[in-house]
């Protein structure tokens, strides 16, 4: 197993080219548009935390109470979700065949949460902003072959970062996972 490693800062020429580099996804077509945000999400994961980090900083300074219970809320419900979807065989039956259905419900109950202990502006702002941003920026962006061949890379398991990690543990790279090791599988019973 690789070591986990900070993937590299991407220039700003690379991260935010010029429209020529960015379309509008494919609707109809979820399993591509969720690759692209997955492939981007790894490529331009230390800018998108920079960005985030940057819009959490601002914020936070706005008003620093409220940002503390968003921000333990969101990792509460984090946690919450990433152990039952690891010990409830019906959870990780749901997340495995429903990904995205299930990143919406675990931002749903964090939200919902959110709106009993106060504070939701402030964690929208907060924390939601830079989501929001990230995931547009990921689902806008053309990705490229450099962008490619590292998640190649890091689906093979030859490289571990971050968000990797991250996406993993909200079954967002299992399939991607499983047709790689079936595919080494096949080339090694050759």
């Amino acid at each position: 197993m690789a070591k986990v490693e900070l993937a590299p800062m991407r220039s700003w020429d690379d991260f935010f080219p010029g429209s020529e580099r960015f379309a509008k996804p494919d609707l109809r077509d979820l399993p591509k548009w969720n690759n692209r945000v997955v492939s981007n999400l790894l490529y331009y994961q230390t800018n998108y935390l920079a960005v985030a980090v940057v819009v959490f900083l601002i914020v936070g300074f706005m008003n620093p109470l409220g940002m503390f219970t968003g921000a333990a809320v969101v990792v509460s419900v984090f946690l919450g979700s990433v152990w039952v979807g690891d010990n409830k065989a019906v959870i990780k039956n749901f997340k495995k065949e429903n990904p995205t259905l299930f990143v919406f419900l675990v931002m749903l109950i964090s939200y919902l949460l959110m709106s009993l202990f106060g504070g939701v502006m402030v964690f929208l702002m907060g924390i939601k902003l830079p989501l929001l941003l990230i995931f547009a920026h990921a689902s806008l962006r053309l990705r490229n072959m450099k962008n490619k061949l590292e998640n190649k890379m890091e689906s093979a398991g030859l490289k571990k970062t971050p968000m990797g990690i991250i996406l993993e543990a909200l079954g967002q790279q299992e399939e991607n996972l499983s047709k790689i090791q079936e595919f080494l599988e096949n080339k090694l019973k050759e």
